[in-house]
């Protein structure tokens, strides 16, 4: 038969350890208004404003009229008037842009005299869903940009009601394979969740069993304990690293024409970052039940804002700034861009910069959080 006072008892004894554990069921507080924010406010699959660069080699008014129709469709948004073809295509490697259009020299003459003429559309499609929108925009362009333009005998004079066409060439995925972008995209996230949860794990287990406090009493300083405790780590995360890297070559084969440098370089710091970020939660973790729970809390937003699973592109400005600080969002190494842009070293300067910057304030967070453990 049912007790109210042994009931009541256990109620009081729950409530109790609620405001003991104020970190884990804050957490479970915060973690669904966290998801609910970021899948109502900073997902979204229709990216638009993309950054455009444009090679205009015809000053005609034509020209204008197109770039001004590309605008107003709301998907492209130029950022760069390139000089030359090298430009442009290095804009394209970098990341700069994520279209680069070309308007041949002979292009208002081919228009007047209905002769073909052709406008060349390159696009990132790295990453299909995130090009996809502003393709299909293009197909309207050819029957709306010169609309005010071609009137009278000009307008007779288009072939089959289009006064040009619109060339689209996909670079780096041209027939749109998903695997090339989600599978060397698994390379950040799989080594987030491992290293950051391992590394968080292990400390928190240590001082549930009392073997910290036998470190605690030995003369190691907080940046050697860090550096013995990260290291065997790294080693696990460099295997992981090749063993993902193998099978998406065999078994998805994903195309891997070079940026090993800037590869190598970056994997390096993002196995380092991942591994200070979880020293760092297990300095403020006391259970191994909250270390988990604070790996997960910090893998919500790595996974939805770098763009792993939706375009980085289409995030409101709040959203890309918040995503900018998280690791995974660089791509070095857990985008595809290396290995499908062949990225040599120069041009990843700034993802590596960002990445040397959460390894240094990440690290340094985490040895002065274990300096305070100490005292």
């Amino acid at each position: 038969m049912l007790s109210p006072t042994r009931t009541w008892a256990v109620l009081a004894k729950e409530f109790t350890q609620l405001t003991r554990d104020r970190l884990t069921y804050a957490m479970i507080l915060v973690l669904p208004i966290v998801q609910l924010l970021l899948f109502g406010y900073a997902i979204n699959d229709d990216p638009r404003h993309l950054p455009t660069a444009v090679l205009v080699q015809d000053n005609g008014g034509f020209s204008r009229s197109i770039l001004t129709a590309m605008n107003n469709s709301g998907y492209f948004d130029v950022v760069l008037q390139a000089r030359s073809q090298s430009e442009l295509d290095r804009a394209l490697e970098r990341g700069e842009a994520q279209f680069a259009v070309i308007i041949p020299s002979d292009f208002t003459r081919r228009v007047v005299r209905g002769d073909a003429a052709q406008i060349l559309v390159e696009a990132d499609a790295t990453d299909p869903s995130a090009t996809s929108g502003a393709v299909a925009a293009l197909a309207s362009l050819p029957t709306q940009a010169l609309t005010r333009d071609l009137t009278g005998p000009l307008a007779a004079r288009a072939p089959g009601g289009q006064p040009f066409e619109v060339v689209v060439h996909r670079r780096y995925n041209p027939e749109a394979i998903t695997a090339y972008n989600i599978v060397p995209g698994l390379l950040g996230v799989i080594l987030s969740m491992t290293l950051v949860m391992m590394t968080s794990l292990g400390m928190a287990r240590e001082r549930e069993r009392g073997t910290m406090e036998s470190l605690l009493s030995t003369p190691v300083r907080p940046l050697e304990v860090m550096v013995g405790k990260l290291t065997p780590y790294v080693l696990v995360g460099l295997i992981q690293a090749t063993v993902i890297l193998v099978m998406a070559r065999l078994l998805f084969d994903v195309p891997m024409s070079g940026g090993w440098v800037a590869l190598g370089a970056g994997l390096m710091l993002f196995i380092v970052g991942s591994l200070s970020l979880g020293f760092l939660i297990s300095t403020v973790a006391k259970t191994q039940l909250q270390a988990m729970q604070m790996s997960f809390f910090y893998m919500l937003p790595s996974i939805l804002l770098s763009g792993f699973m939706f375009p980085f592109r289409g995030m409101p400005a709040w959203a890309q700034a918040i995503g900018e600080v998280i690791p995974e969002t660089h791509p070095l190494p857990p985008q595809p861009r290396p290995l499908l842009h062949r990225l040599r070293l120069h041009n990843a300067r700034p993802s590596l910069f960002a990445l040397a910057l959460f390894v240094l304030v990440v690290g340094t967070l985490a040895m002065m959080r274990y300096r305070t453990t100490l005292d």
